[in-house]
């Protein structure tokens, strides 16, 4: 089989896991290369996500680890199904940097996300005139052209919280991120009347940490906890200077769920939230 050069986040994903179910059966890559006929870079490249898995194979794999958890090995089969080019996101390959999409591929996927917002609105709801505001803060500064794309890209996001099956969502913001009127007054009035409308929605809570808190757990942070099929198949992305940073290993993900746990006890209920958003937006 043919070796892929650019592995999605998913695809890098569903090789570690992969792996790790190797690992914990205490099966070396040589065995596991027996096992299946094949040598061990074959099994080197499938566990790095340069080779693709079938959902047969996968089931294979797990047969001869003696994985004991049907859920994630049909959560991880249902991940070897997905081929690669039939997201939304996928037109915009090679025209953004691979991380943007590996976001958007990991909240298509989500059952369920959280967020947490000290500084920046969340992407999935911040308005196109508040987007590009942004934007066009980027150091060094972004061409028109890879705003406006970078731009149509964060509104095609934000498809996951609307339709016939919208994916639950909890976000948390620091007051700070409400008042910083990117792209002058009249569209942080606009974007934040749209936040404050989008909080009535069934599927979305979105709560707010306000100055009178004080100091709080997770003070800086963004953080999106994208929950899978199964736990172990949970994701966190962080922003950072560098682009989009993943973490999946088990005990960072039980770390970002306790301080999300914490950071929402010291935040207002759902709504004294959406009073408060409305009344800064009042305000402007």
């Amino acid at each position: 089989m043919a070796t892929r050069n650019t592995p999605t986040g998913r695809q890098r994903r569903l090789a570690t896991e992969v792996r790790r179910m190797r690992e914990q059966a205490g099966i070396s890559i040589q065995d596991a290369a027996g096992m299946l006929g094949a040598d061990r870079t074959m099994i080197s490249n499938v566990e790095a996500g340069r080779t693709g898995l079938s959902e047969e194979r996968v089931r294979q794999l797990a047969c001869h680890y003696k994985c004991p958890d049907s859920g994630l090995i049909e959560a991880l089969a249902a991940m070897a199904g997905t081929r690669r080019g039939r997201g939304w996101w996928d037109e915009y390959r090679g025209k953004l940097p691979d991380g943007h999409l590996d976001v958007s591929e990991l909240e298509w996927h989500a059952t369920r996300i959280r967020t947490a917002q000290t500084v920046h609105l969340p992407g999935l709801f911040q308005t196109e005139d508040h987007a590009r505001a942004i934007f066009d803060f980027a150091v060094p500064k972004l061409p028109r052209l890879e705003v406006e794309l970078r731009v149509a890209h964060r509104m095609g996001r934000q498809a996951i919280l609307v339709g016939d099956h919208p994916t639950p969502y909890l976000g948390i913001i620091h007051e700070a991120a409400l008042r910083l009127e990117f792209g002058g007054r009249n569209v942080a009035r606009a974007q934040l009347d749209h936040l404050a409308d989008a909080s009535e929605r069934d599927n979305i809570t979105l709560l707010v940490i306000p100055f009178s808190a004080g100091a709080f757990h997770g003070a800086g942070q963004s953080i999106l906890y994208a929950e899978g099929a199964v736990p172990q198949l949970d994701t966190v992305q962080l922003d950072t200077s560098f682009g989009a940073h993943f973490v999946d290993a088990p005990t960072p993900l039980e770390n970002y769920r306790c301080l999300l746990d914490l950071m929402e006890r010291s935040a207002l209920c759902a709504a004294e939230s959406q009073k408060l958003i409305r009344s800064i937006a009042r305000e402007l």
